[in-house]
């Protein structure tokens, strides 16, 4: 036998890759498995051009597990190695053969076929479960075979070989199961059911699985001429189990044409990647094409999983895959956060990846290819709200508040957002309206989206803040999950050239321009004739609130806490402090009704006697009443309860 020295650098990045590379140990299989695919695809578009090299029987990937010899072979009819090329492509670390004749067949002008390896460093791998690797290969048209055997201590060996058809086998002798390393039991069976699965299941090539496991007492001329005893121990016969069934699917149905693939096939795709029992609720197929090709097959669930905002447990997320090879369970790049509950698959012809293939460099093709999803499916979202309201609307219930966390970023999927947000309003207890549909019935004169955000839907329909836009006829839209005190508390924008405001900020003159000045012509003179007694409520409520002043929402209620434009809410605030943000302390505004009994009886009691003491206790009740009318919770609520005791006693 012949031996060879690897090249220098490869000596010390063999080391590198065997202890470092990789993450996960069992990857392993996932590289010698595409480098058998690559040999397979070599060989068939090959015979294309020459038929003498064509194989005889069917292309395949067979894996034999011996148990006994703690030997696991990858064997492929594929196009084979010459002497030459082991030395090559074997001795040379990061030298892919792969990649040398895609570049020849690019420069040739002719088609090449789906090639995976792109790296030239997946073969070592083996060394990280293997103390020794022995390869024999033989390569198509040719009758020589060669074998190469290496520990991976820096040189390696060669000898002439046989094998009866062109193909390359791969020996893996591998080391004791360790757990604490990550070296599973890679000669049993549902160990490499599970790595082929998750790793090559959509390889386009059946794997087939042989195990040989020492079975039965054996005779003492049971090891005559043609048993194989060689890996049994005393008084044992190997027996060969040849798994029928390939262990991928190889039905990778997103490289087949939409109108090609029965919907029940999408559905069993989906559950197959998902391991979710229920029926997708939707299905996004697509293609990108030009510079670089990817294509994509998602799904939006019929129900949030449980994970859906526990995002260190999420799993089973976009899978990334490179010409049907799986490199990642879960993309994070690939889609915004804001569409996470999405499931599929996406495959792309080439990505710049790092050497080990599980991460993504920083490069256009992601953010080209993250920018096509995200139009395909809210596209697709779009298409469901209008021909299928009520699908929609469950979409909505799973999945709204999600969705709306992308609106937290002023980026330029927000228009897109807005699309698709559904909200309850005061125009009909019983339906959600969307965003488009509030623009178009908006009746002439109004300027702006208006709407009010809280934690309890209820509260909101009966907030005193309403009294003028109901009178009006103006339709308010409700905002009740947690993220909307978050985007509309930091200031939501525009939509459709529309501003958003809300019914609890700022003033609120409605009408035309000469209503709105009437209307503050009035409320200042009417402050003006009350200005003492707006000033005594406010001294005995002055920790409480910055101003008090009068209203010109309120048309039955007495009060109301407003607070000034961009202001955040107390819902946003307590939210901000209770994560550790110190937030300054702004004061809400507490508007009086100046039409309200108990405004006038004030006024009345205060002309009589301004230093009257029921005076105070009115200011403390009429915040009070405020306060709980929000939805909010009083500072003191014994001191209330006492207020409210003794005004009932007075009145009864």
């Amino acid at each position: 036998m012949e031996t060879h020295a690897f090249q220098a650098e490869t000596q010390k990045l063999l080391g590198l890759m065997i202890h470092s590379l990789y993450s996960n140990k069992e990857v392993f299989l996932r590289e010698l498995i595409s480098n058998a695919s690559d040999a397979l695809d070599r060989r068939r578009f090959q015979a294309l051009q020459n038929p003498a090299l064509a194989a005889e029987g069917e292309l395949a990937i067979e894996l034999i597990a011996d148990r006994a010899a703690r030997t696991l072979t990858i064997a492929d009819n594929g196009i084979g190695m010459s002497r030459a090329d082991l030395i090559e492509h074997l001795g040379t670390i990061a030298r892919s053969g792969t990649l040398e004749f895609l570049k020849r067949t690019n420069e040739g002008g002719e088609a090449a076929p789906d090639l995976i390896g792109q790296f030239g460093v997946g073969f070592y791998a083996s060394f990280m479960v293997a103390d020794e690797v022995e390869v024999v290969s033989r390569r198509a048209g040719e009758e020589a075979a060669t074998r190469w055997i290496s520990k991976g201590a820096g040189e390696y060996g060669l000898e002439d070989a046989s094998r009866d058809a062109a193909g390359t086998t791969i020996r893996l002798h591998l080391k004791a199961v360790d757990s604490e390393a990550g070296i599973a039991d890679f000669c049993d069976e549902w160990v490499l059911r599970q790595v082929v699965r998750k790793y090559s299941d959509f390889v386009a090539y059946p794997i087939r699985l042989t195990l040989i496991e020492p079975a039965k007492p054996a005779a003492e001329d049971a090891t005559s001429e043609g048993s194989d005893a060689s890996a049994a121990g005393p008084g044992e016969l190997p027996t060969h189990r040849s798994i029928d069934a390939p262990l991928n699917s190889m039905k990778a149905i997103w490289t087949r044409p939409e109108g090609e693939v029965d919907a029940a096939d999408f559905d069993a795709f989906y559950k197959h990647i998902t391991r979710d029992p229920a029926d997708p609720m939707l299905r996004v197929s697509t293609s990108i094409e030009g510079n670089f090709e990817a294509r994509a097959l998602l799904f939006v669930p019929a129900r949030a999983p449980y994970d859906l905002y526990h995002r260190e447990r999420r799993h089973n997320g976009v899978q990334l895959y490179v010409r049907r090879v799986f490199i990642m369970d879960e993309c994070r790049e690939l889609l915004p956060d804001w569409l996470r509950f999405v499931r599929g698959v996406v495959d792309a012809e080439d990505l710049s990846l790092n050497v080990s293939r599980e991460m993504l460099q920083q490069d256009r093709q992601i953010q080209a290819i993250r920018k096509h999803l995200v139009k395909k499916v809210v596209d697709r979202l779009k298409k469901l709200l209008q021909d299928d309201r009520e699908a929609y609307e469950k979409f909505w219930v799973e999945f709204g508040p999600v969705v709306k966390e992308g609106l937290l970023d002023y980026g330029e999927d927000r228009e897109r957002i807005f699309d698709l947000v559904l909200a309850p309003s005061s125009a009909d207890e019983t339906k959600l309206v969307s965003l488009a549909e509030y623009v178009e019935r908006m009746p002439a004169g109004q300027d702006a989206i208006y709407y009010l955000a809280g934690p309890k839907l209820d509260v909101l329909r009966r907030s005193p803040h309403l009294e003028a836009f109901r009178e009006k006829g103006i339709e308010v839209l409700f905002f009740v999950d947690p993220v909307d005190e978050v985007w509309a508390g930091q200031g939501p924008g525009q939509y459709k050239d529309k501003p958003w405001k809300s019914v609890g900020h700022g003033e609120a003159l409605l009408g035309d321009d000469d209503e709105k000045a009437k209307k503050k012509e009035e409320l200042e003179k009417r402050e003006a004739d009350l200005s003492n007694l707006l000033q005594a409520l406010r001294s005995a409520i002055q920790d409480d609130v910055k101003e008090v002043r009068l209203s010109g929402r309120l048309k039955a209620s007495a009060a109301c806490l407003v607070h000034e434009e961009g202001d955040l809410s107390p819902a946003l605030e307590a939210m901000l402090r209770q994560a550790g943000q110190a937030i300054p302390e702004r004061k809400p505004i507490l508007e009086l009704n100046p039409g309200h009994p108990v405004l006038e009886r004030l006024s009345a009691r205060f002309e009589a006697d301004p230093a009257d003491p029921r005076i105070a206790e009115s200011a403390r009740l009429l915040f009070g009443q405020a306060v709980l009318a929000e939805g909010g919770q009083l500072d003191d609520p014994s001191g209330f309860a006492e207020l409210v005791n003794g005004l009932m006693a007075q009145t009864l």
